[in-house]
């Protein structure tokens, strides 16, 4: 009987053995496993592993060494009995040591190399930092084209129904039925409101203004008999002398059947890049280099760009902004200007600096948009900000058409056209009022300059329509808004992550309840909890947005419960998990669809948007929900309306009750113009001492690209 062999034989028979020759199974250096219960590296946890910090380092000692040898130079050389030269803290302040070391003493020292920029939609404010105030540049460069922009557009703005035939309608009908009837609440609203206060109200205001308007021609002044005439741009005739482009205010002022035309470009708009006007984004970007640099050749009175290598810039970016905005600011700053260097500031935070203020929540109306951000020791909260898109032109353009409701005589008024634009913005200026005492049948007359043309005087009567078009700031469903949103995304696209290609550009809670308040609500049916969507397809269905509570409800519970029972104030992380308040729909404070964000114009009134952003910011805190309901501070040239404050501060009050005796809104102190403020905020951050921290220089910016942005930024980037 044979006996049952082993498989290590059966193996060895079939020449299957394994056997060791000694031999390595590859000439690749092995790499032995990490012990993980015991390792430790150092990398990117000291700062002379990180560029811009070990720059800064090195750039302060080779200060202190090149200071303790002059030092020690005019020792050595210093005869008996001289007094010693100054010793000079290198460490407290590099600038002002360098300054100091050149001779340059004072406050003006710290400035007089620091330009101030802070772009906008409708104006550019630059100056020096050692400048008290700014200089106002338009934002607006003017280009030679085939037509000029009321000839392209065609439509007059505001624009107006028509028949079939092309005849367009009476007053009180070529806007629609919605304006009329949303108008005509509003009017109905106000005389209800003005009895309330026991305020006169004649039954047949509207009567008397409008008769007034139909039957009062134009008075036609001679252009020698005008002492008020107005300088237009010269343009020659020969095309080879015209200038290529004009910027600033020469631009406003060119007439517009010039020969040859010139069309206006406005490069930022509502906030955001003019995608609109633009068939490249190079072109986009050209324009706002040149306005830039123009203004600096002409209101800096630096002209030679050699000189501008020994000048830092400090530039005033939006709260909530775009990481495409910001990086090709630091481009064009430090390559095509080639400053010596650049830091970047946040309008709200600025506003602060310029106020003299630690905390407060800052509303900035400005021409095209509405920013609001709660400030609190030096930093912006992020889950604060919010960013409206509508200002003091949509205010313009309400009130020209509540005046041509009520037949205003210059009905032929074009928004379009330069001449048209600027009378209006006077007229603005000049009536517009929130005070309900100035509410009367009252006549008013203004004067009509166009180039080539005699001076026309226009007599007509206001009423109603001073109060009601500010109010659009309370009520912005009277502004048009069908048209901000056009060839959105056409040039420049969002910003996405390198890693995910998930869209990273920065977002705010606040911003999100306010997106959420203004997008179309679900359908009753809608599967969007469960991530069903019934086979549509999702690109032709918008994304279905969850439902949010009123962030106003917030402050009812408070009310209930701040004299009732003290509770710990909720933590600052925002990783930190939180019950959900009553009503509230759990998970409703993450993210919206990146796609959402960009088709749903973010529209609120003021007062929601300023109590959305405090309750965001407080974070159920009470004591922080009143220190920013006590420290509104409200600047921008939009806000410069007669009893804007107070009707705001009334408005806030009769929204929270319960907080009546906490709000209360702040102006700029100090006398300081609110247009100017964020400026002013820009300029003093320029010569804090310890900034140097912020700077961004261009070897930093060779070797690093937009990565250096997350060293340097004062918020997390």
């Amino acid at each position: 009987m044979v006996g049952k062999k082993s498989g290590k034989a059966l193996l060895r028979e079939e020449g299957l053995e394994r056997t060791d020759n000694n031999m390595d199974l590859t000439t690749w250096p092995l790499v032995n496993m990490i012990n993980q219960k015991n390792y430790y590296t150092e990398y990117l946890k000291r700062d002379d592993q990180i560029l811009p910090l070990r720059l800064q380092q090195e750039e302060r000692r080779n200060r202190m060494t090149t200071n303790a040898k002059d030092r020690d130079r005019a020792l050595a050389q210093a005869k008996p009995g001289e007094a010693p030269m100054p010793d000079i803290e290198m460490d407290l302040d590099d600038d002002v040591a360098i300054d100091e070391a050149a001779g340059l003493m004072g406050q003006d020292a710290l400035g007089s190399k620091v330009i101030v920029l802070h772009p906008g939609s409708q104006n550019l404010r630059i100056g020096l930092a050692s400048d008290a105030l700014p200089k106002t540049v338009p934002m607006v460069i003017a280009r030679r084209c085939q037509l000029n922009e009321s000839e392209e557009e065609g439509e007059p703005k505001p624009k107006r129904l028509k028949l079939d035939d092309g005849t367009v309608l009476e007053p009180e009908k070529m806007f629609g039925e919605g304006f009329a009837s949303q108008y005509a609440t509003m009017c109905s609203e106000l005389k209800v409101h003005m009895r309330s206060h026991k305020r006169r109200v004649l039954p047949n205001s509207k009567e008397l203004i409008v008769n007034y308007n139909k039957r009062n021609p134009p008075e036609t002044i001679s252009e020698h008999n005008d002492p008020l005439r107005i300088d237009w741009t010269e343009i020659p005739r020969d095309l080879q002398q015209a200038p290529a482009f004009i910027t600033g205010k020469d631009a406003l002022r060119i007439p517009d059947f010039s020969v040859p035309r010139y069309k206006l470009f406005w490069p930022l708009r509502h906030g955001w890049y003019n995608e609109h006007d633009y068939d490249q984004k190079r072109a986009l970007y050209d324009d706002i280099a040149t306005i830039i640099e123009e203004a600096i050749k002409t209101q800096l009175n630096i002209p030679r760009k050699k000189e501008w290598a020994q000048y830092s810039c400090v530039l005033v970016v939006p709260d909530l902004y775009e990481r495409h905005y910001v990086t090709h600011f630091l481009d064009m700053l430090l390559r095509d200007f080639g400053f010596g260097r650049v830091c970047f500031i946040q309008e709200s935070l600025a506003a602060t600096f310029g106020a003299g203020y630690t905390s407060a929540c800052v509303v900035d109306l400005g021409a095209q948009k509405t920013s609001i951000c709660c400030v609190e020791e030096g930093m912006c909260l992020e889950n604060s900000r919010i960013n409206l898109k509508y200002g003091g032109a949509d205010v313009t353009e309400t009130f020209i058409k509540m005046m041509l409701y009520d037949h205003f005589p210059y009905a032929e008024i074009n928004l379009n056209r330069r001449y048209d634009y600027l009378l209006a913005e006077e007229i603005k200026i000049k009536f517009c009022t929130l005070n309900e005492v100035d509410v009367s049948p009252q006549p008013a007359d203004f004067h009509l300059r166009a180039s080539g043309q005699d001076t026309r005087k226009y007599m007509f009567k206001t009423y109603d329509e001073i109060l009601l078009a500010p109010q659009g700031y309370f009520q912005p469903s009277i502004f048009d808004n069908s048209l901000k949103l056009r060839d959105r995304r056409k040039l420049v696209d969002r910003s996405r992550d390198l890693y995910d290609g998930s869209p990273n550009d920065p977002v705010s809670t606040a911003q999100s309840a306010i997106i959420a308040m203004t997008a179309p609500p679900l359908p009753p049916n809608s599967q969007a909890f469960n991530g069903q969507n019934d086979g549509l397809d999702g690109a032709a269905v918008s994304t279905p947005l969850r439902q949010l509570p009123n962030p106003l409800q917030r402050f009812s519970e408070q009310e209930r419960n701040s004299h009732s029972a003290i509770g710990s104030p909720a933590p600052d992380d925002d990783d930190t998990p939180m019950p959900p308040a009553d009503g509230e729909v759990i998970g409703a404070k993450n993210e919206l669809d990146p796609s959402l964000r960009d088709d749903v114009l973010p529209i609120a009134a003021l007062d929601v948007a300023i109590l959305t952003s405090i309750i965001h910011g407080a974070r159920n805190d009470d004591r922080k929900t009143r220190d920013f309901l006590g420290g509104i501070m409200v600047i921008g040239g939009g806000a410069q309306i007669p009893g804007f404050y107070s009707y705001l501060e009334e408005r806030l009050k009769e929204s929270r009750p319960g907080f009546a005796k906490d709000i209360m809104i702040g102006t700029p102190p100090r006398e300081l113009d609110p247009q100017g403020v964020v400026w002013k905020g820009g300029s003093v951050f320029g010569k804090l001492r310890g900034t140097n921290d912020s700077w961004i220089s261009r070897l930093e910016h060779d070797r690093l690209g937009a990565r250096v942005l997350a060293y340097k930024l004062m918020w997390a980037w």
